[in-house]
């Protein structure tokens, strides 16, 4: 294994979005080094999925919202290698950066992949998508905007579907000729013969 160098960790840790402080809004402005169309990725992970598509779309800028420091770590290494200058990730509960940290109407799609489906009864108070989630999601979206859900648990996406209004978002099929990469949990579970479900929200209103 390769030593990392001071050098490096330094040239990853800029990567990583650390707020002046946690009530004040971001301004994009001040993170990416120009204006770009704005992706979410929501529980990004190890950072997979969101340098994936940064490196693939150089033209779009990139926000990984992950609480787990180690996940973001390596997602901050993974796009220091490659000298990105369109993906960051900020180490926070999704929830709040939504809430009170990220402006309205700033983003132009955001990614929920596979989120943690809580099977057990007890345990369902704690899943993300809610309608307070959604509506959420629904402020922090231009006009237009799309919201993307993956997930491998069936009774999970029925309960996700459950819960969509449609005075906030409508179902849509993605773009003509879109695909996206394959995540790092895609990818054990279609290992395992699990079926993927998918789900493309438009926002309105």
């Amino acid at each position: 294994m390769t030593e990392e160098t001071p050098a490096a960790r330094a040239k990853a840790e800029d990567f990583e979005l650390v707020p002046a402080d946690y009530f004040t809004p971001l301004d994009l402005a001040q993170i990416f080094p120009r204006p770009a169309p704005l992706e979410l990725d929501i529980g990004c992970g190890d950072g997979a999925f969101a340098v994936a598509q940064a490196e693939r779309f150089p033209e779009r800028n990139f926000l990984g919202l992950e609480k787990l420091a180690g996940r973001v770590w390596r997602g901050c290494k993974k796009a220091s290698r490659l000298g990105l200058t369109n993906v960051r990730f900020l180490r926070i509960e999704s929830s709040y950066a939504l809430q009170y940290l990220l402006p309205a109407g700033s983003a132009e799609m955001v990614h929920l992949l596979f989120p943690d489906p809580w099977p057990k009864s007890k345990h369902r108070r704690r899943r993300m998508v809610t309608p307070d989630f959604l509506a959420l999601v629904h402020r922090l979206l231009a006009p237009a905007g799309r919201l993307r859900i993956v997930t491998d648990d069936k009774k999970y996406f029925g309960a996700i579907s459950a819960v969509i209004s449609p005075e906030i978002f409508v179902e849509t099929a993605p773009a003509p000729g879109e695909e996206f990469p394959i995540t790092t949990f895609e990818k054990h579970f279609l290992a395992d013969g699990a079926a993927i479900h998918r789900l493309v929200l438009r926002k309105v209103g």
